[in-house]
């Protein structure tokens, strides 16, 4: 081991930090930290209007949620979500998260797929677990089937196995109006693939045997932050312009697609100082994974708690080997596929 702080490469298909770009088939490209803060703040730029459906079905709910939802409808449907998670102490899940990953451990043997048996397992099935859904396990695997479909554009096979995954879903919610519990399974999914994301990089990252001195003794909270900012299982999100605006030094027409660049914001040198240094405690507030604005991640304390108790117990009991990771291919997120680690 080094007490050295290492250094974390790009991902593949990471750009640099530069003003604003367009591509004719694309749109725009935002890559610098300040750049990204302005487009999450400035009500210029909105999510992407998504289309309705039949009651019960993955349409109706993405276009239920306050993730996609409109500014006329956002505001109520967010406050839906924060107060579902206003009663849900983030040390409880913490733990919760924790007892599960030992259980899971304790019946592995001595080795383990920690993106299959506990990246989404775990976490999905502790928060459903506090936000009242009758079957935590069976719903966490229906998550699984809608989060796949979730982002619009998935073959039509795949959107239909989410249709029904979602009437088992409403089946286990907790009884409400249909907002209230489209917006719990909202909650639910918009976890699932993210964090999944920072726990099966964070055991990249960290359960190595080289892993430098100085970050096995950081916490594992300050150790998730930084992977959070180099290694976001977010990768970009997207808005359009509902005016014509001014940013970076371009000027964007009203209709124009945006692509936000969470991976390349997170490294750019006038918001970081030694941008591709993993050093845990960094000061200040850079990072721009989980969002900002009024569209900011709701749930941001709730997905650190459960990483980091699933991440408690994995320093503790696991090594990762050499294999090398090939993550899920997907226009935005970064997930790996699969991550064996051994469990002592």
């Amino acid at each position: 081991m080094t007490d050295n702080w290492p250094h974390i490469a790009p991902a593949p298909g990471t750009p640099a930090c530069g003003p604003p770009s367009f591509e004719p088939e694309r749109g725009w490209s935002v890559t610098r930290n300040a750049d990204l803060r302005t487009v999450l703040t400035d009500r210029a730029f909105q999510v992407p209007a998504v289309d309705t459906g039949p009651p019960g079905t993955l349409a109706w709910l993405r276009a239920t949620v306050s993730r996609f939802s409109p500014p006329r409808r956002h505001a109520e449907r967010r406050a839906v979500a924060v107060a579902a998670l206003a009663p849900l102490n983030p040390d409880d899940l913490r733990q919760d998260a924790a007892r599960l990953t030992m259980t899971v451990l304790d019946r592995s043997g001595d080795r383990v797929d920690v993106m299959r048996e506990l990246a989404r397992p775990v976490p999905l099935r502790a928060l459903a677990d506090r936000l009242g859904f009758a079957d935590p396990a069976a719903a966490g695997t229906a998550v699984a089937v809608v989060a796949a479909a979730y982002h619009p554009g998935v073959d039509p096979a795949v959107t239909s196995r989410a249709d029904r995954a979602v009437a088992a879903l409403l089946a286990l919610a907790p009884q409400g109006p249909p907002v209230v519990r489209a917006n719990l399974i909202g909650l639910l999914v918009q976890a699932c693939d993210a964090t999944a994301g920072l726990i099966g990089a964070a055991a990249h990252h960290l359960l190595s045997p080289a892993t430098a001195r100085a970050l096995t003794t950081a916490g594992t909270a300050d150790l998730l932050a930084e992977v959070l900012r180099l290694d976001p299982p977010v990768r970009a999100t997207r808005r359009v312009t509902v005016d014509g605006v001014r940013l970076g030094g371009s000027d964007l027409p009203a209709g124009s697609p945006v692509l936000l660049r969470f991976d390349a914001a997170n490294r750019d040198p006038q918001a970081f100082a030694e941008p591709a240094t993993f050093q845990p405690g960094r000061p200040g507030a850079g990072m721009v994974t989980f969002g900002t604005g009024e569209r900011g991640c709701p749930g941001d304390r709730h997905a650190l708690a459960l990483a980091t108790g699933v991440l408690d117990v994995l320093r503790e009991r696991c090594r990762r080997g050499r294999n090398p990771l090939q993550h899920e291919p997907h226009p935005t997120l970064r997930v790996p596929t699969s991550l064996e680690v051994s469990v002592r």
